[in-house]
């Protein structure tokens, strides 16, 4: 199945998470990330999976990540949001989002895109890139250095171990 908007190209090779820094004062605070999976599958269906709520919910069953508003199961489309309850650290957070960004939640700026290049080899490489930043000023700069740069890296690697094994089952 082809994917419903288009799928913007991969720019560069990474090969394990870490921090970007970023020229804009705006964003000089925020956290960046970035991840590459390569995943024996079909670009298109990489990109399906990669919306859907469903298997976001199933990926994240460690934390019991689940949706509880907007768009609650099935396929995201563009315009879409979706509430997420999901418990971190032992507390409870409730997050809505668009397909890529934070409409509402625990964070000041939340945005998370994922790029899907084919390979030559039919695999496709996905390539997660995430900046978010803490609320509360020096004391969420001080937790995303000490505890979130380390923590989401780690969770994001969970779910796309989760996509990457679940799209290769089925090829």
């Amino acid at each position: 199945m082809l994917p419903a908007f288009p799928v913007r190209l991969a720019d560069r090779a990474m090969p394990r998470a870490r921090t970007v820094p970023r020229p804009s004062a705006v964003l000089a605070t925020c956290v960046f990330i970035r991840l590459q999976t390569a995943i024996a599958a079909p670009i298109g269906d990489c990109f399906e999976l990669s919306l859907s709520v469903d298997a976001h919910a199933a990926s994240m069953s460690a934390s019991g990540e689940h949706a509880v508003g907007g768009v609650t199961t099935g396929v995201m489309k563009l315009g879409d949001t979706v509430t997420w309850r999901a418990r971190h650290f032992g507390i409870l957070v409730r997050m809505t989002s668009a397909i890529t960004e934070q409409q509402r939640g625990p964070f000041r700026r939340w945005r998370h895109e994922h790029t899907f290049t084919a390979m030559p080899d039919g695999r496709t490489q996905m390539t997660d890139v995430v900046e978010f930043q803490s609320p509360l000023g020096p004391a969420g700069w001080i937790a995303d250095r000490l505890v979130l740069d380390r923590y989401m890296p780690r969770l994001l690697r969970q779910r796309n171990s989760w996509l990457k094994a679940s799209l290769e089952a089925r090829s």
